[in-house]
Formats: structure tokens, sequence, C-alpha cells
């Protein structure tokens, strides 16, 4: 079985190390010094003044929200993972779609504008597979209108636009540390944000709202994330650089096998601002790309629609978003990850081929 991903586990030694030290401590959760440690890690690397671990990607994102106040509309991809929508469904504002750029397949900024209305609070965008959005363009119109601009960051650890940490564009970018990211914590995620006024109250919000033991600042939910986590970031915050050099051979690898397949790819940023996240491709038809899942599935090889269905079709949700429609029928990503093998890629490269040999024939 070859799965679409595998998460990164580190030598296990590692890991008990700072497990001695949790059990030694007596202290699981509740802003323990391994979270801590974590943070202060996370921001040297990435060269971020503020960021916050939480408990996940989703719940970053409904922080995110509330704490910008935002209510009414708010513009945002239909190409994209369910929690971009759902977050904004479930903090009680409406996501109003705006269709994708076919090269990027991130929301296509120069059609922001024509979906704002008096109603709009705020632009949530994502940087698909790693990709990032237009953040120029997008932070010129969400200033001419005076809007609040959230990036769903979750792909895109360690990706620089400018020279500088994608996680640094936008009022808040929200991050994932889910086991199938380059960049792991088990469960987890983050909120990063420049105003130091912002982070605080987001440091309310994941922990009940609580200021001090009897004191509340607002409305609070449990967004806290535990030692036992902070512990494998920790971990894996070592490995990282010597992770997506390896994504970035597999990838070159790929591109090089598959050089004679009938599909298309996403355009890929600069390498070296890059993280290699996902290895997507774009058949020329959806039949082409089911019967392709067909016979790499007889042959155990996982991938996945990612992203199906372009989430205007949500049962809660709607608008007309062509493009999003018909790439979303065409993508699918193959497997990749740290351990993945050339002999791997080369029976997945000739699978492919097959189909579409067999369908020239």
């Amino acid at each position: 079985m070859i799965p679409v991903t595998k998460p990164f586990l580190p030598p296990k030694v590692e890991y008990q190390e700072y497990l001695n030290g949790i059990w030694e401590r007596n202290w699981l959760t509740n802003n323990g010094p391994l979270v801590n440690e974590l943070e202060l890690q996370l921001k040297e690397y990435l060269n971020l003044d503020h960021l916050l671990f939480v408990a996940n990607g989703t719940v970053a994102l409904q922080i995110a929200i509330k704490a910008l106040d935002l209510s009414g509309e708010i513009i945002t991809t239909p190409f994209s993972y369910v929690a971009t929508t759902s977050s904004i469904v479930w903090e009680g504002c409406k996501p109003v779609y705006v269709d994708i750029d076919p090269k990027t397949l991130c929301i296509d900024a120069s059609k922001i504008e024509v979906a704002i209305t008096d109603q709009t609070s705020a632009i949530l965008a994502t940087h698909v597979y790693g990709i990032p959005c237009d953040v120029a363009l997008i932070e010129e119109i969400a200033t001419r209108h005076n809007l609040k601009v959230i990036y769903d960051a979750a792909h895109a650890f360690g990706v620089k636009v400018g020279g500088k940490s994608i996680f640094q564009y936008g009022d808040i970018s929200t991050c994932s540390f889910h086991a199938t990211k380059i960049f792991h914590t088990i469960e987890g995620g983050a909120v990063i944000c420049k105003d130091p006024e912002i982070l605080k109250k987001m440091a309310y919000s994941r922990n009940f709202g609580h200021d001090g033991p009897e004191k509340f600042q607002g409305v609070g939910i449990n967004g806290k994330n535990s030692e036992f986590h902070a512990a494998m970031g920790l971990v894996n915050l070592r490995y990282l650089d010597e992770i997506i050099q390896k994504r970035k051979e597999l990838t070159l690898f790929y591109l090089k096998l598959l050089s004679q397949l009938n599909v298309e790819f996403p355009t890929q940023p600069n390498s070296e601002s890059y993280n290699y996240s996902y290895f997507p491709m774009v058949f020329q038809t959806e039949e082409r790309l089911l019967e392709s899942v067909k016979l790499l599935g007889e042959y155990e090889v996982g991938c996945r629609r990612y992203f199906y269905p372009s989430l205007n079709h949500l049962s809660y949700t709607g608008g007309h978003t062509p493009l999003s429609d018909n790439l979303s029928s065409r993508i699918l990503c193959l497997p990749l990850y740290h351990t993945l093998s050339a002999e791997e890629q080369r029976m997945i490269a000739r699978l492919l081929l097959r189909v579409q040999n067999h369908s020239k024939s």
C-alpha cells in the first residue's frame, strides 16, 4: 500500500526525552513550558513577532474571525478544505465566493472587488497547496474598502513572499499543524498576527476568556493545546529543512517522470520560497481522472481528489464559480511524503501513463 500521505515521525528516543520531562512536571496542558518553548522556536524559525499555538487549524480560523469582530459577508474561495467555509458559517457570517485563478488555484484577486457589498467585512483567502495568493493586490483592495484580511495558510508553513514569511501578510494568518502537514504536532494549529492587541485578544479566546482564575475577557473557547503535542512539534522542527528538501527532490522527479502525461500542474513559486506540501495535477477531463484513480486503486496506490467538490456545492452555501467547479472535478493529488521511494514513484508514473496510452489505442 502506498498512502497519499504519511506523517513524519521523529526518532522515538528524541520524543521520549520530552515525555520524561512531562512526567516529572506532571503539567500536561494549560499553557505549559513546552507550549511556550514551541511558540518561541516557531517565531524564531519563521522570523515572526507574534504566534499562538492552538488546538487545530479550524479553531485558529474561528478565533481569527472572532478576534476581528467580523460580521455579515466574508469574501472567500470555493477551492479550499471545507473548514475554510464552515468556520465562516460557524461564526455567524456568510461566505461569498469569488472564483479562482486557473494557474495558481488561489482566489482570483482581480475578481474580488466586484463581489464587495456594504455587508462585506473581510476577505478570507487560502494559499492553496502552499502557493501564495496575490497578497499585494488583496492588501490594496482591502485597504481601499476598509476590509480585514485573514489568510488560511494551512498548507503554507515555511513559504516566503518577498523574502519574508507568508504568515506576515494580512491582519491574521492561520496555520494547521495536523499530522498530514509538512510540519505537524499530531493535531494543532496557530494564529499569527502583527498587532499585539489582537494577539492578546486571541490569547484570551483560546483559553475560555480567562484573565486570571476569576476574571474573564470576552467570550472564549477551549482552543488550547497540550504538552504532548508541543513535544512532537519541538522534535519535528529539527527535521523540517531536511523534509522540505526531500519533498522538493520527489516533486522534481515526479515532474520528470510525468513529462509525457497529458496533464497540467499549478504554477509553483520560486523554489527557494516554496514548501512542496502537495503534488497536484490537473487532468484534461474528469473521465481520465476517474480512470486513473481506478487503476491506481487496483495497485493499492492512494491518491486524493483534493479539493473536491468545490465548496459552493455544500448544502449550506451556493454561488457561481465555474472555474472552481471545473478544476475541482479534474484535480488529483499524488502520494508525496519523505519516505516515498523512487521505485514507487516510477510505478505510479507507469500506471498513469498506461491509462493515457490505453485511451489512445
